[in-house]
């Protein structure tokens, strides 16, 4: 294998992970810049919030879709190898510290969801049905991000108990996820988290 086609995959994992969906849509749909609006977040949550259904279930299917991709690449480009692993989180860290913006992003959820997908699609599923699971119950995107973080290192020693590398990795990734939520965590304490509504609301 040639040498220099991981170091392409990261890359290439990093650049693509980096494109801030939310921020086009929100250009595209209304000329607006979705750093200022809302919680203020590059995610789909916040797109669902200001801009709609359509655009918001569209930048969360490309934000996922990047991660898995940037997996898929990897795998490609240096098969049998973890440099699958090292992409996604290189996907990861653009999502979340995006190059294109400024190194600000979003907080990683769809992002890292699409990485296990590709890496890990049973334990995914399973951190999947914890979210929707914490969401119909409460109806906070936040909590229910935060709980699926927390299931999927569990769902990963469950289902690939031998890969420890992806168990340090989905560790990590869910430690992120819970960084970047930290004023989600102050406003969850205070009770002041805003609550998902089917038509959506204003209120970041």
């Amino acid at each position: 294998m040639e040498g220099w086609r991981p170091a392409l995959a990261v890359v290439a994992g990093y650049l693509l992970g980096g494109i801030p969906f939310s921020y086009l849509a929100g250009r595209l749909a209304r000329g607006v810049d979705l750093r200022t609006l809302g919680s203020g977040n590059l995610g789909a949550t916040n797109a669902l919030r200001e801009l709609g259904w359509p655009w918001g279930v569209g930048v969360l299917v490309l934000d996922l879709a990047k991660g898995w991709v940037a997996v898929a690449l990897a795998g490609t480009l240096a098969p049998g190898s973890w440099w699958p692993v090292a992409a996604g989180l290189a996907a990861i860290l653009g999502h979340s510290f995006t190059p294109y913006l400024g190194l600000r992003g979003g907080k990683g959820v769809a992002t890292s969801a699409g990485v296990f997908l590709g890496l890990a699609p049973a334990a995914m599923l399973l951190a999947l049905a914890g979210f929707v699971v914490v969401l119909l119950a409460g109806r906070i995107v936040s909590l229910a991000s935060l709980a699926a973080a927390l299931i999927l290192p569990l769902a990963v020693l469950w289902r690939q108990p031998d890969e420890r590398g992806l168990l340090i990795f989905a560790i990590g990734a869910a430690v992120l996820i819970w960084i970047r939520h930290r004023g989600n965590l102050a406003r969850l304490a205070r009770g002041e988290e805003p609550r998902f509504r089917l038509g959506g609301d204003r209120h970041g």
